[in-house]
């Protein structure tokens, strides 16, 4: 395990303990570390004081009330803007903590003395184990882990399990329930019985907690690699009923032929299957038919959803608003939801109607709009995501969104022609253009104004019927060679 803690992190342990002070690696990075996992930050805890700690780290800052000092140091994690001139590296006194009035931050915070006391007050099993680097100056460097609570196991078994009483970690900060269930969802881990009993009791808790932090656990339910078991413990606790109440309307609500699964579980496994790395699209994608069980009319599997692309548009909108998401992605998720139905038929649409399309949704946003319907596909229990038509599709789209090979391509036109070059306006400028394009598709270097320039003036008095006909065909092989390969990118005749 030594070789996978930074360089970075061991210097910063050192200088501690080499000062007389203890110094461990604790908490998420400790718990990525044992399921092979790179730690996205490093967090350390400490028996110093937060001003021995800035006095032994010059270049470090100290801005809130908890005991953090942060410590910069020279970029090492895997992740940040390349151009960055620091990473920090979080050195935190022993603490204990007295009571929770508003459910979320402690009312006092008190230095503790001894290691256990700081790893007794935290959320998790797996996220109170302490590691320690022996012997840093000599080469039989060795590692120990101090788990009093044996997060090990735990994680062994990829179990959630509050530290010492579940209902008193939940009390003193509310928003450690959604986080079990983020931590569910990222890790594929499952929730120990009494913790999960214990967020069930708890759950109204979470309306003491500001509903920016509840929005960023959820975007990271949303974002992690098993989203539709997360939103499914969110239901299980019972907490998903103060986050996005509506989705559970979709319970027990049959669909039609067209569907295998109730709305609910449609929902989720769309969330599942959808491709996108977007955030935007991925809630897009969750609450595509969100507005199913308010638009539907009749019975069994002739029942009818009509318009519900519009009542969940609506509906998408009032919720991420309430969740208070940015308005770019609020604009976004509720685009997508209006215009997930778009129909399309090879031999129905035309070139017109896939322009409007476009028009509606923005180019910009087609790829997107496409991630929205595989995940509805592969949502219900279709196996092919991207079936001919939208194969096809896909073709179309690129096809009218390109520029149309023509001489409006060309850095010479025809009023410049007139006005710079004296010619007449007449035919015989579109016939120059046409046969000077023709030479610029067999070799495009030639397509700077001056050459264009020189090549016209050259043309001015030749006789142009022969060379404009041959200049034509050209153009028009062309543009079928482009449409054949645009076909033969998305598999299509």
């Amino acid at each position: 395990m030594n070789k996978h803690i930074p360089q970075e992190v061991v210097t910063v342990l050192h200088s501690l303990m080499k000062a007389s002070f203890d110094a461990y690696a604790v908490g998420g990075c400790v718990r990525d570390l044992l399921i092979k996992k790179e730690p996205k930050d490093w967090d350390l805890t400490t028996n110093a004081t937060p001003t021995e700690v800035q006095t032994l780290f010059p270049d470090s800052f100290y801005e809130n009330d908890f005991g953090t000092v942060g410590v910069k140091v020279t970029p090492f994690l895997s992740i940040g803007k390349v151009d960055r001139e620091h990473d920090v590296v979080e050195v935190t006194t022993y603490r204990i903590e007295s009571t929770y009035s508003d459910r979320r931050r402690p009312d006092d915070v008190q230095f503790a003395k001894t290691l256990e006391e700081d790893l007794s007050r935290r959320d998790f099993t797996m996220n109170a184990i302490a590691l320690a680097v022996q012997n840093l100056t000599s080469k039989e460097a060795s590692i120990q882990l101090i788990d009093p609570f044996d997060g090990q196991k735990d994680i062994e078994a990829k179990v959630i399990r509050a530290v010492g009483d579940a209902h008193e970690r939940f009390n003193e900060d509310a928003l450690r329930m959604i986080r079990a269930v983020r931590l569910g969802a990222e890790l594929d881990f499952t929730i120990e019985e009494k913790t999960l009993e214990a967020i069930k009791k708890n759950a109204a808790l979470l309306t003491h907690v500001s509903i920016e932090r509840i929005r960023d656990e959820f975007s990271r339910i949303i974002m992690s690699q098993h989203p539709k078991h997360g939103i499914e413990l969110l239901h299980d606790t019972d907490l998903l009923r103060y986050i996005v109440p509506e989705l559970e309307d979709g319970i027990g609500v049959e669909q039609n032929h067209h569907h295998t699964y109730t709305v609910w579980e449609h929902n989720l496994r769309a969330l599942e299957t959808c491709p996108s790395k977007k955030l935007s699209v991925r809630l897009a994608t969750l609450l595509h038919d969100v507005g199913k069980p308010r638009a539907k009319r009749g019975k069994g599997r002739e029942c009818t959803f009509y318009n519900h692309e519009y009542v969940g548009e609506h509906m998408t909108r009032k919720i991420l608003t309430r969740l208070r998401y940015p308005k770019k992605v609020i604009d976004h998720a509720s685009l997508l939801v209006r215009n997930h139905m778009f129909y399309y038929s090879v031999d129905e649409v035309s070139e017109t109607a896939v322009r409007r399309i476009i028009r509606k949704v923005g180019l910009d946003n087609m790829k997107d709009l496409m991630d929205v319907r595989i995940g509805d596909r592969l949502g219900s229990d279709t196996k092919k995501a991207k079936p001919y038509k939208l194969r096809h599709f896909e073709y179309m789209v690129e096809k009218v969104s390109k520029d149309p090979l023509s001489v409006k391509m060309l850095k010479l036109n025809g009023d410049i022609m007139i006005k710079d070059l004296n010619f007449t306006p007449g035919p015989k400028i579109g016939a120059i253009l046409n046969v000077l394009l023709a030479e610029v598709i067999d070799d495009p270097i030639k397509n700077t104004l001056e050459n264009l320039t020189k090549r016209a003036l050259e043309l001015k008095d030749e006789e142009l019927t022969t060379l404009n006909e041959l200049a034509k065909e050209r153009i028009s092989e062309k543009r079928k060679e482009e449409d054949q390969n645009t076909k033969e990118k998305h598999w299509v005749k």
